[in-house]
Order: C-alpha cells, then structure tokens, then sequence
C-alpha cells in the first residue's frame, strides 16, 4: 500500500495495483484495462498486465484500433450499463474472471481484471476491494493534478512525459525485430503531433467577454476528446492552444483523423459566438529528435497555416519537402526562419 501511494504516475500506479493484487490474491493473471466508447460501441483494452510469476509491466497499443469489443465480455459489459461493483464470470478455459470498474460518479473508464483457478473467496473479495479503494481515490488525485481545470484535458505539465514516452516507444520500435515487415503491413505507421489554435480567439473574448470564450474552449476541448481515437493524448497547452499525441497510424490516416477534426469544429455551432475555426500543425514523432525540435516543427506548420488562410491543416514534413519551409537544428533547439 505504501508503494502504491507513494506513485506520481498513473503508469507506476497501474503496475503497483497490479503487483499488489497479483501478490495477496494468487490470480493467474491481473490487468488493468482501458474502457472508451466509439459511438455507440464500448471497446477495452488492457494497458499493464501481470502474470502469476511474472513482472507486471505497461502494455502499449500495437494497432491503432480501439481494442476489443466489449461484446466479447458479456457480463463486464451489463456490470458497466447497471453501474454495479463488480461481475464474474467463467471461460471455456475453466478460468474464473472478476472485473472491477473503477467508478468516479456514475463514469468508469478504467477498470481491474483478476483471473483465477479457483472460486474467490469472500476474504479474498474484501482485501481486493479495500486495495481498489485506495487506487480509485490515488487515481482522483493524480488525475486533478494532471488536468487541465476548465476542460478537463491533460495539462501541459504531462506533454513532457508522455511524449518522452512516445519517444521512447519511436526507438524501441526501431531496434525491434520484423519492424520494416510490419511498417510495410502497416503503411509506414509512425507516432504523430498536433498542434491546434482557435482562429482569432481574442477577438471573441473582446466581442463577447471571456465567459463565452472559455465555453468556446470548453466545447474545442468535447470536440477534441469526440474525434481522436482512445490511444490518443490530448492536451490544453494554455489558453487557446491545444496538443494532440497520435500513436501509431500512418500519414494518411493521421491526416485524415486531425482534418475531420478541424471539419467538426467549422460546422460545429458555438451558442452566442456562431462560427469558430481552427487551424493545425503536425509532425512525425522521431527518436532521432528532441522534444523541443519536434514541437517546434508542429508551430512552424501551425504558423504557416495561421499565415496562409487559417481553418487549415498543415503537415511539417510536407511544407519542407515543398520548400515552404526551412529549419537548422543546432544542439537540439531548433531555429526557424
């Protein structure tokens, strides 16, 4: 329990609660999943995974879908829509499953998965519980200092680890054996960054009054978490500037997902302001750089948008490519001109 709370990360906190359960339960298996919604559909899919002998460990996507449908998990699935504690359930493997949603009012979007042999007693279920408690509430807090007060987003002090992260993730990938099959498979599938800024955004706190102009913000910020994918990050850098984190997609796609985006925001109506656009630059995510150089490059394709029309997405590589523009990169800052 010390080790538990003693975490600032939501990753570490995931693999102690695992461990910890994993070590008074003596389960086959324990995991924490990610529960997100596509639509109408519910998807889960598992982000650290412990196995009886094993080392807990984080598990990163390997694809760029949402998961597993949570049709595959029936009764997790009517445990969720009844918003009730727990559910059980028995595999054609002999294998029990207890799922454990954690709620924050009537939401739950994370939730543990305990695999056992045998039939969890009431012992077991009680010391389960308690140590959920205490998860559930760490989690509360890690998430009130990670996010963001007036959307709800995570806040700019959580970009610098999550694309170290993702970094990281680019370079592993590189060294990994079958890499250039899978990329072939794949499409060339990369990890990407976005930078979003509301167009003319003073003028609307001038006309309308900042009251409005933070619903503005709050409803980019709905918008935002509606049209990017569950394995996305999403972040308010501070006042009308939003970051976006894709994992895994191709070029296509990741152009695709941030212009839906940016489609949504110019049809959307905004109560009293009407009409607002965005405009958006992106990147490649590259182990090779910095995270200043490639948030850099993300603002220089912002800027370049912001001066040639706004409502408009503009991608890095391209613009260079193109000559539109040029960059030197010296001991891993980044000068553009």
């Amino acid at each position: 329990m010390v080790d538990m709370t003693g975490h600032r990360d939501h990753t570490m906190l995931d693999i102690s609660v695992i461990s910890a359960v994993q070590e008074l339960s003596g389960a086959a298996r324990t995991r924490v999943l990610t529960i997100s919604s596509v639509g109408e559909q519910h998807f889960v899919r598992s982000r650290a995974c412990i196995h009886a002998g094993g080392v807990a460990c984080p598990e990163e996507p390997q694809d760029s879908g949402p998961g597993e449908p949570i049709a595959l998990y029936p009764e997790l699935g009517a445990c969720l829509r009844h918003h009730e504690p727990r559910a059980e359930s028995i595999g054609a493997d002999g294998l029990r499953r207890l799922w454990l949603p954690i709620w924050f009012g009537d939401k739950a979007d994370t939730c543990l998965e305990i695999v056992h042999a045998a039939p969890f007693t009431p012992e077991a279920l009680y010391m389960v519980n308690g140590i959920v408690s205490v998860y559930r509430n760490f989690q509360n807090l890690l998430d009130y200092s990670e996010r963001d007060s007036l959307t709800g987003l995570l806040n700019r002090k959580t970009f610098d680890d999550q694309l170290a992260r993702m970094l990281h993730a680019s370079e592993t990938d590189a060294t990994a054996p079958g890499l250039a099959e899978r990329r072939h498979h794949h499409g060339e599938e990369k990890q990407w960054l976005a930078v979003v800024d509301v167009d003319h955004f003073k003028g609307v706190n001038d006309r309308f009054g900042h009251l409005y102009g933070d619903e503005v913000l709050i409803l980019i910020a709905n918008l935002l978490q509606s049209s990017f994918r569950a394995q996305d990050r999403v972040f308010r850098f501070g006042g009308e500037e939003f970051v976006v984190l894709l994992r895994s997609t191709d070029l296509d796609n990741a152009r695709r997902i941030i212009e839906r985006f940016r489609a949504d925001v110019e049809t959307h109506d905004f109560p009293q302001v009407g009409r607002v656009t965005v405009s958006i630059g992106f990147t490649s995510v590259s182990a090779a750089d910095s995270p200043v150089v490639t948030l850099g490059h993300a603002d220089q394709a912002l800027y370049y948008a912001k001066a040639h029309g706004r409502n408009r997405v503009c991608h890095y590589e391209e613009l260079v490519a193109g000559g539109l523009l040029q960059t030197v990169a010296v001991n891993d800052t980044a000068e553009f001109f």
